[in-house]
């Protein structure tokens, strides 16, 4: 299938691209780079410069004719969108808004989107399933859950098939060692132990360590993003081939504490890695993670790299590539 990638030069986007690669789809990167980088494309690609707040750029790149496109462009920095809410609103909805039309416009009517298990909020109950109430509890979340609802009508009226895949947090980097570009101002755990262990950060900062899980601190689920990219694809080939959309939660079913994390990357880095504790954040809740029963009876998918020294030794590899250390 010929696929444009919204998104395809960042983080996870380059990952999907990858995995796409391999799957023998063509690619097209539509990307503003302002958060991706040019070290993470890939020279077999097409490579379009745009923005989704741009419809022009948008309608350049549909009128290439694509069988399907993949949007992974909306911001996602939780804690920063409740600071700047209109940073979001006109990014994610009005950017996702942008996309839609410019696609129906063109005929291209298989989308896969990244969407986050933060339109669920606090757990009700645990692992969270696709079920489980939705009631983001920050802005970027509900953003995600806007987007889901837009994808929805979309299909009742314009025929669009879409796949929303829910997860909490991507984490690791490319086993094979292709990809290493790294995030710019990270504020996810795994490049924060990194960037300490590195020392580009003095020390880490654990936020609670009095919450009632097995060593006080808080336990959150972690994806290899390279399972993450496997899943997109085998989301795009079952709504291709289904005529049906599908929204998914993706999740490793176990949790792992934030100092159980630390403790092993010291294990793989070697390093120390300085960390004190310090006061809860507001809105943390002890424990999130999510099931993948649902993705697994339907898509097969099973994660093959989400275990934590996995997680750690392809990230800890990464950056040390690129720091030559």
């Amino acid at each position: 299938m010929k696929v444009l990638v919204i998104g395809g030069a960042g983080y996870i986007g380059s990952h999907v691209v990858k995995e796409l690669m391999a799957k023998g789809h063509k690619v097209t990167v539509f990307d503003n780079l302002s958060s991706g980088l040019l070290q993470n494309l890939f020279k077999e690609n097409d490579f379009i410069a745009g923005d989704i707040l741009h419809p022009e750029d948008l309608d350049k790149a549909f009128e290439r004719g694509f069988d399907a496109f993949i949007h992974l462009a909306a911001f996602k920095a939780a804690g920063e969108s409740m600071i700047k809410p209109e940073k979001y609103s006109i990014n994610n909805i009005n950017g996702t808004i942008n996309i839609l039309n410019s696609a129906v416009n063109h005929g291209c009517l298989n989308m896969v989107f990244s969407s986050s298990a933060a339109v669920f909020g606090e757990p009700e109950y645990l692992p969270i399933d696709e079920a489980h109430p939705k009631n983001p509890e920050n802005y970027y979340g509900f953003t995600k859950l806007k987007i889901e609802e837009f994808m929805k009508w979309y299909e009742q009226l314009k025929g669009l098939k879409f796949a929303a895949l829910r997860y909490f947090n991507a984490a690791g980097y490319d086993p094979e060692g292709v990809l290493y570009g790294l995030e710019r101002n990270p504020a996810n755990l795994l490049p924060v132990i990194m960037e300490t262990a590195c020392g580009k950060r003095d020390k880490l900062k654990i936020f609670g360590n009095d919450y009632k899980t097995r060593d006080g601190t808080c336990i959150r689920d972690y994806v290899h993003v390279t399972d993450l990219a496997a899943a997109h694809v085998l989301a795009l080939d079952y709504i291709t081939k289904n005529k049906k959309s599908l929204t998914v939660n993706l999740g490793s079913e176990k949790g792992v504490t934030v100092t159980e994390m630390l403790e092993a990357a010291r294990r793989i880095t070697g390093k120390e890695i300085p960390a004190d504790y310090v006061e809860r954040r507001p809105g943390d809740p002890a424990e999130l993670y999510a099931t993948s029963k649902f993705a697994r009876e339907t898509l097969g998918w099973v994660p093959k790299y989400s275990d934590v020294d996995t997680l750690l030794e392809s990230t800890w590899k990464a950056y040390k590539k690129y720091f030559n250390i």
